[in-house]
């Protein structure tokens, strides 16, 4: 079955060769990081061949999430190197920006026997964490070879992917069986995975580590953030954030947004794609729904953007230009995405609108709905009827902010219980580094 998987990744690699030497040409994607995707790391990378802590996060959601684990594990396993990779360009761009806990940050390998070996001779990592959905089976196989532990972390089966595993139940359960521990955020992913034959013994409910990587993120009132000098509102302008949003959403968004531009209105919408590929194709959707359209890459800094509409070019800022909203749309949900991550908005306390599609935070979702801390739309005319409401109407506004934010509140502690089951599989060393004071001689 390995060797079947192997050759299915095999010509799925050559098959999809033309669209990445198209995104290498065009974008300036994956060409720079083919070396290290085939586990070709520089060998500076880990010179002494040190001993590691391996962490694995996909993208930006996954590295913003895992920041909170990595800095506590750096102070429990000092004598321990630690080691970030990402797949997505984007996540490596913020991982190497923003996460200033880790010796070297990299891309995960392909997931070849050969890679996966090279890139284990380097990072000769002692435990390797991998983020959600991130199973990957020569890598897994390789470690158990070798005594490495392993744990999935902040994990989750989505309703797409399930039946998918389930389509090889037998291989995939001998994959989990090479993971020393299974972290999930809740219980639907727990079934999900007995039925797909993981020891139930070896499962743990943390909840989202998500909810505990918001201590990340400034709160409300401790000071102005870098970003927000490029947001200064005057007070009572209206602000209608649409984050990560996809291919099939802006139009409905600007559109709600143009019945809020009355006469005398001075109404601001935030547009952030969740593709970078797609910053030119949505600036030029406002353009062409009447808005007056900058991009946040060319705003000038202490200034309020004298444009309709702002285009969030940059990565990794989302979360901090949430604080400006009146109302925010979560992207990934009006098209049939699986979703996307409504809790940057909730820690600051403000209303969020999502649309049917939320399979992949369906557990988060279910909770801020049924405690009245959201409001989930059917369709494109819901969505204008539910923006145009809230955004006059403060009391509800506020009422659903605050919903929102107690409920993150609430729901703190998934780090805690990582850690502790992290600490199960590598007890730390409560040896300190000594340190040898200087002596002076005169």
């Amino acid at each position: 079955m390995y060797l079947l998987y192997s050759l299915v990744t095999l010509l799925a690699f050559v098959v999809l060769s033309p669209y990445f030497l198209y995104q290498a040409l065009r974008h300036n994607k994956y060409a720079g990081s083919l070396g290290q995707r085939l586990g070709y790391l520089p060998v500076s990378f880990n010179l002494d061949g040190d001993e590691s802590i391996w962490v694995h996060a996909v993208s930006v959601g996954e590295v913003l999430a895992v920041r909170p684990l990595v800095a506590e594990l750096r102070r429990r396993y000092p004598r321990l190197r630690l080691f970030l990779s990402t797949t997505t360009l984007s996540g490596q761009q913020l991982a190497r920006r923003s996460v200033s806990d880790v010796d070297a940050v990299f891309y995960f390998p392909f997931d070849w026997t050969f890679a996966a070996r090279r890139t284990l001779n380097l990072v000769k990592p002692r435990l390797f964490l991998m983020m959600e959905t991130e199973i990957w089976p020569n890598l897994l196989r390789e470690c158990r070879r070798r005594g490495v532990k392993t744990a999935l972390v902040n994990g989750r089966i989505s309703y797409r992917s399930f039946p998918r595993y389930r389509l090889v139940k037998r291989f995939f359960q001998r994959v989990l069986a090479d993971v020393d521990w299974l972290c999930v955020q809740g219980e639907e992913t727990a079934r999900r995975l007995e039925q797909l034959g993981a020891d139930p013994a070896r499962i743990s409910v943390t909840g989202s580590v998500k909810f505990d990587s918001l201590e990340a993120l400034p709160m409300p009132g401790r000071g102005p953030e870098r970003v927000l000098r490029f947001f200064r509102m005057s007070p009572g302008r209206p602000v209608l954030v649409a984050g990560s949003t996809l291919k099939g959403e802006e139009v409905a968004v600007i559109r709600a947004f143009n019945r809020l531009r009355r006469p005398g209105s001075n109404a601001l919408l935030i547009v952030a794609a969740r593709q970078p590929s797609r910053f030119d194709e949505v600036e030029r959707l406002c353009r062409q729904e009447g808005l007056s359209t900058v991009r946040r890459s060319e705003l000038p800094i202490d200034a309020e953007p004298r444009a309709d509409a702002v285009i969030l070019d940059t990565i990794g800022e989302l979360a901090q230009v949430y604080q400006v909203a009146d109302v925010v749309f979560v992207g990934g949900s009006l098209v049939p995405a699986g979703g996307h991550n409504i809790l940057e908005p909730a820690v600051f306390g403000k209303p969020i609108v999502f649309g049917p599609h939320m399979q992949n935070f369906a557990e988060i979702a279910e909770a801020f709905l049924a405690n009245g801390a959201a409001v989930q739309v059917r369709s494109e005319r819901e969505l204008d009827e539910t923006i145009v409401s809230l955004m006059g109407d403060p009391v509800r506004r506020a009422r659903l902010g605050a919903a929102a934010r107690a409920l993150v509140e609430a729901n703190r502690g998934a780090k805690d219980k990582t850690l502790a089951v992290i600490t199960g599989l590598l007890p730390p060393d409560e040896r300190r580094p000594s340190v040898v004071p200087f002596r002076v001689i005169h």
